[in-house]
């Protein structure tokens, strides 16, 4: 394993000629304006590289220690002059050539992010408002995903009804434990990777609401803890309602009552069943 030892020309099941001995990434940059439109980070590629002067994303070959978050940063590093710094990786879409990979690393970012050509292989870096990107002349394998790929845009924010999950999962003797039971699950949640229809790799940020006897429970990484001071469902709905108004929320939870609420503040639900499943039980 040695930097740079994914440079190199692949051949995929499509017959077509490729950057990435190992695949390629690249990072698609998204932040939203205060009236919620999303601003894409583009590079302009130098006329000389492969589908010279078309727009894409800063990105190339992956190297064999690499994984695809690592590698989308490290070439928006040195292309962009990029740092991780005000990133949140969102998720991960995978374009499968047969043989051959890009992959998409989606991250918010919390600014419009300073970029300038850092090498040679980019002409120019813009912040594109969503409606423009279109009119660009598009690198093609990025115009074949995009379609696709910007319906991702939005942060996802998922809530979990830890109450209701726990009562649903059933464990022996949880109600003599909440705080335990509510832990366990807490620390399951922290390490799994979940399933997305349209993301190979999903990464929301996740919200955990604990009521009762559980209210001690500690946040664990990648999760946020909110303790109900009163009750759990008044909990959740002042979550979703305090979302963004381009911030999609799901939530997790099979009461019925606080499924209305939440809808009607524009969230989806999930019976607890959906969470389970992933968790083996």
């Amino acid at each position: 394993m040695a930097a740079k030892d994914g440079d190199g020309w692949a051949e995929c099941g499509r017959g077509h000629r490729h950057w990435g001995l190992h695949g390629a990434s690249g990072l698609l940059a998204v932040h939203h304006d205060p009236s919620g439109v999303p601003h894409v980070l583009m590079q302009k590629r130098s006329w000389w590289s492969h589908h010279g002067g078309t727009w894409g994303l800063p990105g190339g070959a992956r190297d064999s220690h690499e994984d695809a978050v690592a590698s989308a940063l490290r070439e928006a590093r040195e292309e962009a002059a990029l740092g991780g710094d005000g990133l949140r990786v969102q998720g991960v879409f995978l374009d499968d050539h047969g043989g051959w990979t890009f992959e998409t690393v989606i991250a918010e970012s919390s600014e419009l992010l300073a970029a300038v050509p850092a090498n040679g292989e980019s002409v120019e870096l813009r912040w594109l408002p969503l409606p423009e990107i279109g009119a660009r002349k598009l690198h093609p394998g990025f115009a074949e995903t995009w379609d696709r790929i910007q319906i991702e845009l939005q942060p996802e924010t998922l809530v979990l009804d830890m109450a209701n999950i726990v009562g649903a999962r059933a464990e022996h003797g949880w109600w003599n434990d909440r705080l335990g039971a509510a832990t366990r699950l807490l620390n399951e949640v922290s390490v799994l990777r979940l399933a997305h229809p349209v993301l190979a790799q999903w990464y929301p940020r996740i919200v955990a609401v604990v009521e009762g006897a559980a209210k001690g429970a500690s946040a664990v990484a990648g999760v946020q803890v909110v303790a109900a001071t009163g009750s759990g469902d008044d909990a959740i709905v002042e979550v979703v309602r305090q979302a963004r108004p381009w911030e999609r929320v799901l939530v997790v939870t099979a009461d019925r009552g606080l499924k209305e609420r939440v809808t009607e503040l524009g969230a989806r639900t999930v019976g607890p069943k959906w969470l389970l499943s992933q968790l083996g039980g």
